[in-house]
């Protein structure tokens, strides 16, 4: 990974946080600090970037829009922000249900601009957060938080590696993580880019390394991804491996279940886009709603198995 592919890649995302909690309303996911993270040059030149990019994403559109400011909302809208903002929103939810029954850690795999840690202060007194990102990307969000001042708690703890190549759990005991610990595991818009291979055996090792009771929550794509014929779906496919990081994995509901249940995880929830667009996209009256072919699933170690919804 390149540093200024990583540094990219966490400033979308972290742009289409930023403008969702400026000039969306309601809010799925309000994540009032992820414009601290850019500078004003670059929030800028992401909006035009952004903009210009309805000539790729629906170029039969471009037209239609009377200036930028429109065809940005309906490319962030439309295309960048609705899988990262409810994933983000669910994952925050489950994970506070799982601190009320005793989870002790938080560890976020692909951290990215993640800014859980900085608008959570007071739960850090109750719990270990700790980012694990590839080193390039994990030094420049440090940076970024430096830039803007934000606290660093003491049970913040940065974990620089690459969980594909690293040994993983090494690294995290190395920051203090303990294995007979309850943990949370998010590990959001990833296993899109890996094989199966390398998610079950990921899986397998955060299984291995947790206490009873633990949870893993991530996103994934179904079976139909590569052959859908919705267009930003398409769009999607298409560039990220423009982008050179193409996209991988998808799994049947039944193909899942059986890889998790191998590497030591049971569903506790699963929701399907339609489960995901009543949830967190019901009467809207913009562009948001929920992306095409796009699960999020809640797993957990040593609990019984719930019927698919």
């Amino acid at each position: 990974m390149e540093d200024n592919k990583s540094s990219m890649t966490a400033l979308v995302s972290a742009f289409g946080r930023a403008y969702h909690s400026l000039y969306d309303d309601p809010k799925i996911f309000d994540d009032s600090l992820a414009r601290g993270l850019m500078t004003d040059d670059e929030f800028v030149a992401m909006s035009g970037y952004m903009a210009g990019g309805i000539n790729f994403f629906d170029p039969e559109r471009a037209g239609s829009f009377s200036d930028t400011q429109q065809a940005l909302k309906w490319v962030v809208q439309t295309q960048i922000a609705p899988t990262p903002l409810a994933r983000a929103r669910y994952c925050e939810e489950m994970l506070s249900d799982a601190i009320m029954t005793g989870t002790e850690q938080y560890v976020i795999l692909g951290a990215g601009m993640d800014t859980f840690a900085y608008r959570n202060l007071r739960l850090l007194d109750r719990i270990h957060v700790f980012e694990v990102d590839h080193p390039a990307s994990q030094q420049f969000k440090i940076s970024r938080v430096k830039e803007a001042g934000w606290e660093v708690r003491d049970r913040l703890h940065f974990v620089p590696a690459d969980f594909t190549a690293d040994d993983l759990i090494s690294q995290l005991e190395e920051a203090g993580f303990h294995r007979s610990k309850r943990a949370f595991f998010s590990w959001l818009g990833v296993t899109y880019y890996l094989t199966k291979e390398s998610i079950l055996e990921i899986l397998t090792q955060l299984a291995g390394a947790s206490g009873g009771g633990s949870f893993v929550m991530f996103d994934y794509a179904d079976e139909g991804l590569f052959h859908s014929t919705v267009k930003r779906v398409q769009n999607m496919v298409a560039m990220a491996q423009a982008a050179g990081e193409p996209m991988k994995s998808c799994y049947s509901y039944d193909e899942l279940e059986t890889a998790l249940r191998q590497a030591g995880w049971l569903i506790r929830e699963y929701l399907t886009p339609e489960d995901i667009e009543s949830r967190y996209f019901r009467n809207r009256h913009d562009y948001l709603h929920a992306f095409e072919h796009i699960h999020y699933v809640l797993a957990v170690k040593g609990a019984p198995r719930v019927e698919r919804r």
